[in-house]
């Protein structure tokens, strides 16, 4: 299904021009009258509003600010039009809510790629984790299939959390929550400073992340993580907890349980020396790796180094 925008501009000629270059991709509806795009808007709901800031009855700012006051349009992108000298009606624009704009005269190809690279940020929002604002799933699938058919050689590391369940029962989902934001951070900081430029990160769910790198670069990532989550995490416990390094929890029968402190777990699987062909192959791979990496005590990572012929 196409998307839908709204042209809101005065001009019948203005608007013909952009509907031709626009109804090539998207459903184009136009209104010549701010009022009239008001109503259109709560009749049609565009999916995208180009805004000509100069109207017979509102102005584009008035238009803008009415939109983004009302909490059913507030995340609907506008892109201001606007003459080519209007400099400081384009600030005051973006000052308003507005998402972009667009000079007239136009060119076409760069109004028809602010326009996609709008919706293609808005559908990465979506699949985002809200928590962390990593990838989620949608994307993580797509990652992994892209290169898979593309023929590169990656390493994927699967990231988890040991003692995270007894860590937000004793100290509560809120705490939980700033775990989870950490490691997201940690992630991000040292892929950025020892993987690939292109290398990417997902936030499976819960406290389980992936990280898709090269397998050269895939176990210096691995040490600088764990280095930084065992020195930042004991900072999330209270004082008596860090020095006996464990907590207490009461089990379901009603029984005292101890649990060691948060560790975290890198199971690193590459089809540098066998063939992977779907991420559901990949993921089957790291649970295996994971088992194992489940046996060890402290924070770890192990790779998977079998061949297509080896088997554990």
């Amino acid at each position: 299904m196409s998307k839908k925008i709204l042209l809101i501009d005065d001009s019948p000629f203005f608007r013909g021009q952009l509907k031709i270059s626009l109804s090539k991709e998207y459903e184009v509806i136009e209104s010549g009258t701010g009022a009239e795009g008001l109503d259109l808007v709560k009749r049609e709901k565009p999916d995208l509003v180009l805004l000509d800031i100069v109207l017979p009855d509102y102005s584009g700012f008035e238009i803008c600010k009415i939109l983004r006051d009302s909490e059913s349009n507030n995340l609907m992108p506008i892109i201001l039009v606007t003459s080519q000298d209007a400099q400081e009606d384009v600030l005051i624009g973006l000052e308003l809510g507005a998402d972009d704009y667009v000079k007239k005269p136009f060119n076409e190809r760069e109004l028809l790629s602010r326009i996609k690279n709008i919706f293609r940020r808005i559908d990465r929002n979506r699949n985002a984790n809200p928590l962390t604002g990593l990838d989620g799933n949608i994307e993580i699938q797509r990652e992994l299939t892209s290169r898979i058919s593309r023929g590169l050689v990656f390493a994927a590391i699967w990231v988890d959390l040991d003692n995270f369940k007894a860590y937000n029962d004793v100290y509560g989902f809120a705490n939980g929550d700033r775990i989870i934001i950490l490691t997201a951070d940690i992630l991000r900081d040292q892929v950025t400073l020892f993987g690939n430029p292109d290398d990417f990160i997902g936030h499976i769910g819960g406290d389980d992340f992936i990280i898709v790198t090269t397998p050269d670069k895939a176990q210096g990532i691995c040490e600088e993580i764990i280095g930084e989550f065992d020195a930042k995490v004991l900072n999330f416990y209270n004082e008596e907890d860090r020095s006996r390094g464990f907590i207490k929890t009461i089990n379901r029968r009603g029984e005292e349980d101890t649990f060691p402190l948060m560790t975290i777990s890198l199971a690193i699987v590459s089809n540098e020396r066998r063939e992977l062909n779907t991420p559901i192959e990949v993921g089957d791979i790291a649970a295996e790796v994971k088992k194992k990496l489940k046996t060890m005590t402290g924070s770890n990572w192990f790779a998977d180094r079998r061949t297509d012929e080896a088997h554990i």
